[in-house]
């Protein structure tokens, strides 16, 4: 026990039993701040950028210029300034004239334009505290010493630290400067003998940030290199140094414990802030993008409320039961004890930092970290202190201690104890209170997500007064720092010139729907563009009636089915047998496919072509093993349907039913009326679209990549493939994009090219980010590449690649009541914009392509990587307009162009054909994590594996792995 040889009188000062010095942690709390990841101008310094190095602080990975663009909204060709991919630097140019279809409109976007840059010499500084090595939490409290103050903070010098290595100023420097910093003196603290808390600062002057090179940059006279990435850089620190002094900053936002706060539940709480980021926009200026933030973050509460919300225990004794250890293995006690799932659970609370209330007020001046807790309670933890007045010591518990000490009897004294950061600083629980303002950096629930959604969903009205309200916050016009450097933005929202593409009709089984800007019809009285394939005949209904609260009788049962053949039939289904097979299923769910499969091919004596299941909850692990049997073990489509929508026999749900189900047999619901029976296409041609999907923090899911491809000639129906990619890597591997193309390409050019090779690939990429274009251009599209070149060495088709994004802050406000508005003021399907807010000479646009159901529409940011075709604006735009429209199973457009939104659907739903047994429990979700807490400690630092099991094949004896199994 650290605490345990410190003497009284320094008890008194420090507050919590057996501590190891009066004065704070070093550096003290650095709040939520502490939480998120390091700034980015903190890591990266290339020789250009400083090339002399420091052999004491040099990381054994040479640092690359690119490390410092984290926090940046930068054009993708910043990321290779390092010259590590051999594909050109500049990506694709944007074509002129734009888009010149559709109607001219005026809309708002949350977009200020720069009036003024810095006009004054701004010098660039190297900042090492002691080795190089402290924590930010020390070298915050080091930078804001008085000793540092007295040193560089002069007047008009404007003083900017990232917060880890660089830092600039007005004022010029000796190329090094030294300073000493005592914090024990700064404090009034008695040094301890031997541990000095004295630190040496180093400034060394780097270089002057050449601002002129941003204007260089974008008037085209110069391409972007270094000096226009640090002076980018610069400008994104100096708008975030106000801020930061008076907010709780979270990467790009900001926020304040303010009024406009919702409680989650389980002592989480969300609150609004403001976002902003400085970035390069089309027509020659700098832009700020300013929105809304909505964080998550620990509610201020006492330590055994929230442990007791965090473990969903009834009260403090009962999470005091619930903590208490347990044995190994009881026919063994001599394996000895292990930590309940209950304890482990209380690991989220690490690194919070809390104030103690013990001595009567609560001192939220000093604020502890926590550690971890002790499998000890108050009545079991013994320290030593000195008797006072004597030299002698004794042994007392932490609830002797604080009942001689503070008077104060403890209500729970079975609870966990709290170790702190500092060594030997132990607190009981209900003595601490969680400090506000704390970044809460785990995945919700499910009952907080719900809660979270309610408080972050807005409409236009509401988000327009949220940006506003996040603009007095920032305050541009009284920002000190930004007056003193002379930055100036405009404070008016940027108007820009955005077209409205036409709406296309839409082709159904004999008949044709014209939705105009509504972006929304119904399938009353509509035929499906095609039917199943062969007439359904074999297929079978199995009903988990597990649920005493919901359950479904053979009378309703055949009801339903009986009403749903007939919608079925009337949108052009054809049924060849009304009376499907009908059993109770087991609650096994595997062993429910198997019997539901076995009864129905024998009844029918033939293959089953479709099995429906009808659940009692939306249980995701129930969900996963029936798909994993269906899919895996007997290659079969399914159906899962809820008890209580069955119930109600809604003419709707059914409808919405009938587009999946006639998808998964092999129909077409709709797609749109083109004169050319392959549509936008006037060549032979195949889209692609590929997304990788990540577990959710935590949780040790392997990467999930999956990649779509066009199944018939106007980009309607869609097959799709999965596998396993690594842990948390976004890059597709080789083999994955080999073993993923060119089973979907045979069949492609056996069932769609008539024995051709498609001329035009188009690659839709979800997922990524400005960082990994080079990625997706030197690896994957060279592995699709490879791929064709194996079938016919000469077959050379020209790529269209593209990414699409949903991960940005821009959002469009038309004019209520102007024809680019709809009744909520949002935009109205079809609005494309080309300019203002795009990327200065890439070609990339903004894409609303579907009508906002709640809240305020965000449109998808299109970028063009490449184009070897050369389509025209015209043609390519309107192209993924349309064939959002071409979704299977929606009566609406979609968001983003369904060749990635299928991957998207396929990478989650692949999750159920991971290689694991069913006895592992889930993976995901409450359960999962507390399995999985019971496993591993959260202090590990073990990593988690870089090789991933492959996913189990789809059975594929009926081609099920070419039809449309996800959806």
């Amino acid at each position: 026990m650290g605490g345990a040889q410190k003497h009284r009188n320094q008890d008194e000062r420090r507050g919590g039993a057996g501590a190891g010095s009066s004065k704070p942690p070093p550096g003290g709390f650095d709040g939520p701040a502490s939480q998120t990841s390091q700034s980015p101008s903190g890591h990266g310094r290339t020789s250009a950028m400083h090339p002399s190095g420091d052999p004491a602080r040099d990381p054994v990975e040479k640092p690359k210029v690119t490390d410092i663009n984290r926090r940046l909204d930068l054009p993708g060709m910043a990321y290779n300034l390092d010259h590590m991919y051999d594909v050109p630097t500049v990506l694709m140019a944007r074509p002129q004239p734009g888009n010149t279809s559709g109607k001219e409109v005026s809309i708002e976007v949350n977009s200020f334009n720069v009036l003024q840059f810095p006009t004054k010499t701004v010098f660039q500084y190297d900042i090492q505290v002691g080795s190089g090595k402290e924590k930010r939490g020390l070298i915050k409290k080091i930078w804001n010493s008085a000793a540092v103050k007295a040193k560089l903070f002069t007047p008009g010098s404007g003083w900017i630290f990232d917060g880890n290595k660089i830092a600039w100023s007005l004022k010029q420097l000796p190329n090094e400067t030294t300073i000493q910093v005592d914090l024990d003196a700064e404090d009034k603290i008695t040094p301890r003998p031997g541990r000095e808390n004295k630190h040496r600062v180093t400034v060394r002057k780097t270089n002057a940030v050449n601002l002129a090179a941003i204007e260089g940059y974008l008037r085209g006279q110069m391409t972007f290199d270094t000096s226009v990435l640090e002076a980018i850089n610069f400008l994104d620190h100096l708008m975030r140094q106000t801020p930061s002094e008076h907010y709780t900053q979270i990467k790009r936002s900001f926020f304040a414990r303010g009024e406009q706060r919702y409680n989650l539940g389980k002592g989480i709480e969300a609150f609004k802030g403001v976002y902003q980021s400085i970035r390069a926009c089309q027509g020659g200026r700098l832009g700020v993008n300013v929105d809304v933030a909505n964080g998550t973050f620990w509610t201020e509460s006492v330590m055994t409320v929230t442990a007791c919300n965090l473990t969903n225990s009834g009260n403090p004794n009962e999470l005091a039961n619930n903590c208490k250890k347990v044995l190994k293995d009881r026919a063994q006690p001599n394996l000895g004890f292990e930590e309940t799932p209950t304890f482990k659970q209380l690991r989220r609370l690490r690194k919070v930092g809390f104030y103690a209330k013990h001595r009567g007020a609560e001192e939220k001046h000093k604020t502890w970290i926590i550690d971890r807790f002790l499998n000890e309670n108050a009545r079991e933890h013994v320290f030593t202190v000195k008797i006072r007045n004597t030299d002698q010591e004794e042994k007392v518990t932490i609830e002797q201690y604080f009942k001689r000490r503070y008077n104060i009897t403890l209500e729970y004294p079975l609870l966990p104890l709290v170790q702190t950061t500092k060594k030997g600083v132990v607190f009981p629980m209900e003595c601490c209170v969680i400090a506000e303002n704390q970044r809460y950096p785990f995945k919700l629930d499910e009952l907080q997500t719900s809660n979270m959604i309610k408080f972050a969903v807005s409409r236009p009205k509401d988000r327009l007064a949220a940006i506003n309200h996040g603009l007095g916050m920032l305050k541009w016009s009284e920002d000190p720092m930004l007056q003193e450097y002379g930055l100036k933005i405009n404070g008016n929202y940027t108007q820009t010139k955005a077209r409205v593409l036409n709406a296309p009709q839409i082709q159904f089984g004999g008949s044709t729907h014209n939705p105009g800007t509504s972006g929304r019809w119904d399938l009353k009285g509509k035929k499906f563009l095609t039917g199943n394939v062969m007439p359904l005949k074999s297929w079978g209904v199995a009903v988990f009636n597990t649920n005493r609260r919901v359950s479904l009788d053979k009378p309703q049962l055949e009801n339903f089915i009986r009403e749903f053949v007939k919608v079925y039939q009337g949108h052009g289904g054809v049924v060849q047998n009304k009376n499907p097979t009908m059993i109770v299923a087991p609650a096994d769910p595997a062993q429910a496919v198997e019997t539901l499969f076995n009864a129905t091919g024998n009844q029918h004596n033939m293959r089953p072509q479709m099995l429906v299941f009808m659940v009692a909850d939306k249980a995701a692990f129930h969900y996963a093993r029936i798909k994993k049997s269906a899919d895996c073990r007997y290659g079969v489509p399914s159906q899962v349907m809820q008890i209580q929508q069955v119930q109600k026999i809604n003419a709707q749900y059914m409808s919405n039913v009938c587009m999946k189900f006639n998808a998964k047999l092999g129909g077409t619901t709709c797609r749109v009326v083109h004169k050319s029976p392959t549509g936008h296409f006037k060549v032979p041609s195949l889209i692609i679209g590929a997304d990788v999907s990540h577990a959710s923090p935590g949780a040790e899911q392997p990467s999930m990549a999956a990649m779509t491809m066009t199944m018939d000639k106007f980009g309607g129906r869609y097959a799709a493939a999965c596998e396993t990619n690594g842990f948390r890597v976004e890059i597709i591997t080789t083999t994955n994009v080999e073993n993923m193309v060119m089973p979907l390409l045979i069949h492609w050019v056996k069932a769609v090219g008539g024995g051709t090779l498609p001329q035009h690939i188009y690659y839709f990429r979800d997922g990524v980010s400005e960082g990994q274009y080079q990625h997706v251009l030197q690896q994957e599209v060279r592995d699709m590449r490879n791929v064709f070149k194996r079938w016919n060495p000469k077959w050379e088709p020209k790529f269209i690649v593209v990414v699409a994004s949903k991960r940005h802050h821009i959002r469009f406000f038309p004019k209520t009541g102007s024809p680019a508005a709809d009744k909520n003021s949002n935009p109205v399907p079809g609005t494309l914009v080309e300019k203002d807010i795009t990327h200065p000479f890439e070609y990339d646009f903004y894409l609303n392509s579907h009508s906002a159901i709640q809240g305020t529409a965000r449109p998808v940011h299109y970028h063009v990587l490449q184009d070897e075709a050369k389509l025209p604006p015209n043609e390519f735009q309107n192209m993924i307009y349309e064939q959002c429209y071409q979704y299977m199973r929606s009566t609406t457009p979609v968001s983003l162009h369904p060749a990635v939104y299928y991957a998207h659907l396929a990478s989650n739903r692949a999750r159920s054909h991971e290689n694991i047994p069913a006895s592992s429990g889930p993976r995901t979700g409450p359960p999962a994590k507390a399995a999985k807490s019971a496993e591993k400690s959260a202090t590990s630092s073990e990593k988690p594996p870089t090789e991933s099991v492959p996913l189990l094949p789809v059975e594929n004896s009926t081609n099920l792995r070419v039809g449309m199994w996800y959806i």
